[in-house]
């Protein structure tokens, strides 16, 4: 998508509202049992699309979703001590998901807003990231040795507003990986970006990210029309499709729709 065709995506978003409201699960929904579900979602400091600081709703659309690895974006305050804005607590009781462990903020539940949850397995390794830019942001990096033995990398990322700052940060990402041991890696997070392509300030990304599936649009919530919202993976053939979570109560819990994709039990991880 790019700003010239911007126009065309508002009326196909406008055009499909009415099938996607009567289309509540997709494939994601009929996966194998030994299948992966991760998923991305920016939660907007847990303010709704109606103004109300509603932690309670997150948490119920992210039972919704049903992920076992899950990456979230502004779950704390952005400020001062970085404090967290859920009940991380009540959300394990919830969903059955743990965040991986993180270190800087004692009141936060991640870094620089990003909080990475898992359902199974292992935490090996985690690597915070900060990344450049004016403004405050953050990536984590984290290897998950899942319950079957395989280790699979997630980098949960929340890149900035402006291009040069994406372009420098997705630089940064594509150079700390570089500089560690080849793995089956997953980036997911808001990345600020909807245009595809050489005008792209994630093109620098797409020879290491070769399994790039198709941009879904995310945002706004209420009519998504920008894919700001990426899931992308370093192996082709790891992630077959990427799809919107769109329900009523996402369309109103916050300004973004979470995204979802499989890892299907057969994916060369």
């Amino acid at each position: 998508m790019n700003s010239s065709n911007l126009p065309a995506s508002i009326l196909s978003s406008i055009r499909n509202r009415k099938q996607r409201a009567l289309v509540r699960e997709d494939e994601t929904g009929r996966r194998d049992p030994s299948d992966l579900l991760v998923a991305s979602y920016n939660v907007h400091k847990c303010v709704g699309v109606d103004g109300r600081f509603d932690p309670a709703r997150i948490a119920h659309v992210i039972r919704e979703i049903g992920p076992d690895v899950l990456a979230l974006q502004e779950a704390d305050t952005r400020f001062g001590e970085r404090r967290g804005l859920l009940d991380l607590n009540w959300v394990e009781r919830e969903t059955g998901l743990v965040p991986v462990p993180v270190s800087g903020f004692a009141k936060a539940h991640g870094w620089h807003g990003n909080v990475l949850f898992f359902r199974h397995g292992v935490v090996r390794d985690v690597h915070q990231v900060k990344l450049p830019g004016l403004e405050p942001r953050g990536a984590l990096l984290t290897e998950l040795e899942l319950k079957d033995g395989a280790v699979l990398r997630v980098i949960a990322a929340h890149l900035g507003l402006l291009n040069r700052s994406r372009q420098q940060q997705a630089r940064m990402i594509l150079d700390i990986l570089d500089a560690r041991e080849d793995q089956p890696t997953i980036l997911m997070g808001d990345l600020n970006e909807w245009r595809l392509g050489v005008r792209s300030s994630l093109n620098s990304l797409s020879a290491t990210f070769r399994g790039m599936p198709a941009a879904v649009p995310s945002f706004p919530s209420r009519l998504p029309v920008l894919a700001l919202d990426r899931i992308m993976s370093n192996r082709p053939g790891l992630i077959e499709q990427v799809h919107v979570h769109d329900t009523a109560l996402a369309r109103l819990a916050s300004d973004h729709l979470p995204i979802k994709a499989v890892i299907r039990a057969h994916a060369p991880i």
